[in-house]
């Protein structure tokens, strides 16, 4: 009997190291709200919308200790539109847009393979108080219509740095995967520093293919840039952001389309719970009298760790717009984690 209880514990015992060296994670995040939104160039909708401050997914991750300090990980990752059920961002948008990609790490760092976050995301949703709101946060708009391509990419090589005194790098490269143009692709890196209550961030990309369906911006006629610099203080009773950026349209044979992006925002905590957010981005097309301009007013209000409630009012003004030069939203939403 004494032999059989100790088997069985070497057996549990074996288990247990087996768990610890390997698992696997169903996650996720739903984001759902109510409004009425009319931004620069639109009518203005009555709606329920997915992805108030948050792009709704789902999606598995899992790592592996190999031993000697090495780990392998995977990701894959979906977003999805709860107001409807529908798969992606968009119709036609990559399944696993999110992420699909397998990581090797240790001492040196990490080496992913496949898609992955741009270089331009982290520092985009780091360095605004409204964080990856493609719905009311004025720096992630102004991103998306200035980025050298998607918030992912796909086909991608990334190498991330340790970390060394608050001090971390992302260097990325996409393969344009285009028969015949080996020279066609996507490189970016991305900087970060973190001391105290200081936040710094670098970021640069250049882009040959638009993604995820890896349009050939050469074959058009032309290529992608861009470059911020972003910071964030925090004085506990407040938080402050800025960042600036330029973003290159290099038109072959053409003029150039230079526009520059300044942010500003703050972090407000009036609460233990809730924190009063402000923000505003603006967007100048050099050589023109072209501009874009967001604000936005919002409060978030966490009920527990997983799930906050919201409301944002946002004014969008863009006078290249031929019609509808500005508009008011307002939206009420609650998301949770999982």
């Amino acid at each position: 009997m004494k032999k059989s209880l100790i088997a069985f514990g070497a057996a549990l015992a074996c288990m247990g190291a087996a768990q610890a060296q390997s698992n696997v994670q169903l996650s996720g995040l739903v984001d759902m709200y109510a409004g009425s939104m009319k931004t620069a160039g639109t009518e203005r909708t009555s709606q329920v919308g997915s992805g108030g401050m948050t792009t709704s997914w789902w999606g598995m991750n899992g790592t592996e200790d190999l031993g000697n300090g090495l780990k392998v990980g995977f990701a894959l990752g979906a977003f999805f539109r709860a107001d409807t059920g529908t798969p992606g961002r968009f119709n036609g948008d990559t399944f696993f847009a999110r992420d699909a990609n397998v990581s090797l790490s240790g001492g040196f760092g990490s080496v992913k393979l496949g898609r992955s976050m741009a270089p331009n995301f982290l520092p985009t949703i780091l360095f605004n108080p409204f964080g990856d709101s493609f719905t009311v946060s004025p720096l992630v708009l102004h991103a998306v219509g200035n980025n050298a391509a998607d918030t992912g990419w796909s086909n991608q090589i990334t190498y991330s740095t340790p970390t060394f005194a608050g001090l971390r790098a992302n260097l990325q490269y996409q393969f344009g995967e285009q028969a015949g143009s080996n020279g066609i692709n996507n490189v970016g890196a991305n900087l970060f520093y973190n001391q105290g209550p200081l936040a710094l961030t670098a970021v640069y990309e250049q882009a040959d293919i638009g993604n995820p369906g890896l349009t050939n911006y050469n074959a058009l006629g032309y290529s992608k840039s861009k470059w911020m610099l972003g910071g964030t203080y925090d004085f506990s009773v407040v938080k402050l952001y800025a960042t600036y950026g330029q973003s290159e349209q290099d038109n072959f044979g053409a003029a150039d389309v230079q526009k520059k992006t300044y942010s500003l925002g703050l972090d407000v905590p009036v609460t233990k719970a809730g924190t009063f957010k402000a923000a505003v981005a603006q967007t100048k097309t050099d050589n023109t009298d072209l501009k874009w301009t967001t604000a936005t007013l919002g409060y978030d209000h966490f009920l527990s760790k997983r799930t906050d409630v919201y409301s944002a009012v946002m004014y969008d003004k863009d006078n290249s717009k031929v019609q509808n030069k500005s508009g008011t939203s307002l939206a009420v939403g609650i998301r949770h984690r999982f």
